[in-house]
């Protein structure tokens, strides 16, 4: 009787976390998060996008950066409004591990702390990019509600 070898393809991971204070109450940017025709949203201004913000629904989003099409894929694994959403997160940059991104939010009157762990991420150039990325979401999201309150 043949066996057959198999080779480990264990790929090294990291985890990052992203904070920033909003000027909105946890309610407000819970619900800004997940409103993909929003600015802020990770689904903002995506070329083609299906959000399907329930537990175990699924989204799907294409983004052109850098002349290079991202798809970007996950299912929603808990929306606990206003204090918490975690779902995964799949694409060409986390070379196909499904990772876990985790907000929570922390608020005090109009103030809301937003944490963002990343989890599971290769560790590698395209895995640490993710830090720029989800800053970059994280200021358009506190930009909208800076916007929010000029005349």
């Amino acid at each position: 009787m043949a066996t057959k070898a198999r080779r480990s393809t264990q790929v090294k991971t990291m985890e990052l976390t992203v904070t920033r204070t909003l000027l909105a109450t946890p309610s407000q940017v819970f619900d800004a998060w997940l409103d993909w025709k929003g600015s802020g949203s990770p689904w903002f201004g995506a070329a083609r996008a299906i959000v399907h913000p329930v537990v175990d629904g699924l989204f799907f989003h294409m983004v052109r950066f850098e002349d290079h099409d991202w798809a970007h894929y996950g299912r929603f694994v808990a929306l606990d409004r206003p204090r918490r959403i975690q779902h995964t997160w799949v694409s060409e940059a986390t070379r196909g591990l499904e990772s876990v991104v985790t907000l929570t939010f922390d608020g005090q009157e109009n103030k809301t702390r937003v944490r963002l762990h990343h989890a599971n991420l290769p560790d590698d150039a395209m895995g640490r990019r993710h830090e720029e990325g989800w800053g970059f979401v994280l200021g358009a999201l506190a930009e909208r509600f800076t916007r929010r309150g000029r005349p």
